[in-house]
This record gives C-alpha cells, structure tokens and sequence, in this order.
C-alpha cells in the first residue's frame, strides 16, 4: 500500500471526527438556548458518516474493501422538548412554560469523549504511518 494512500485515508477520518466535534461543540453551547433566530429552542444537532470508497493507490482486488469516511450530512435532532414553569422568563409562554432545547449534556459529553478517542486513534495512525515511510527512506540510504 501506498503511504499516500494511508495519509489520504487518516485524513479523512481526522476531518470527520472534527466535523463531529464541532457539532457536538455547538450542541453542548446551545443546552439552554430557548430563543432561535429560527424560532423557538435551539435543536440539536446530529452528523452523519458515509463511506466512500478509495479508487487510488490499490489493485483491483482490494478496491472495493477500503473505504474512506466523507460526512454526509449534518440532521436536527427528532427529539421532544422538555418544559419547565418558569413564568418570570422572557421567552414562557402564556402559561409560564419555558420551552428548553433537545440538548442532554450526558449525551453529549459520551459523543465528545468518542468523538476524541476517534480523533486521537486516526492521528495515532497517520504518526505510525509516517514512522513507515521514514524507516523505508532511510532502508534506501
């Protein structure tokens, strides 16, 4: 395989987990946004991954089995509000409920923690990768 291709294939897992990052970064933000410019609570956020595969660098053999990850697109989440009475806020309703974004901080900081574990084990790689590629230059010495 070609270092290039391992380099390709590390770097798109390093700019998903970013992707995923900076949403998750957004959500954990907006956990008590209840005032959109959209209108109403501010909705979490989802990412979605897609594998593509890689038509470089590999015989025919092996073209279909490596794959890259592409973000495929970023969702609002489906969730329910939760509600709370708090009629002195500025945005309670006539009832003096305070409609409070879809956003669970557990959850969130579970999605951060793998987001980076992510993150770290695709940097981890392209390190080892470029390790390789040196101790191979330096066989040709």
């Amino acid at each position: 395989m070609e270092f290039f291709t391992t380099f390709k294939i590390c770097s798109a897992g390093l700019s998903a987990q970013r992707a995923k990052l900076d949403v998750i970064t957004s959500n954990i933000a907006n956990v008590s946004t209840t005032s959109t410019p959209e209108g109403g609570p501010y909705k979490r956020k989802m990412i979605t991954f897609s594998a593509e595969p890689l038509k470089e660098g590999f015989d025919k053999s092996l073209a279909d089995a490596v794959r890259i990850v592409k973000v495929q697109n970023v969702v609002e989440g489906k969730d329910g509000f939760k509600k709370i009475f708090d009629p002195a806020h500025p945005d309670a309703d006539k009832d003096g409920f305070v409609t409070l974004p879809n956003v669970n901080i557990m959850l969130e900081m579970a999605d951060l923690i793998t987001a980076s574990r992510g993150y770290e084990a695709c940097a981890t790689a392209f390190d080892a990768a470029k390790n390789m590629a040196l101790k191979a230059m330096d066989i040709g010495k």
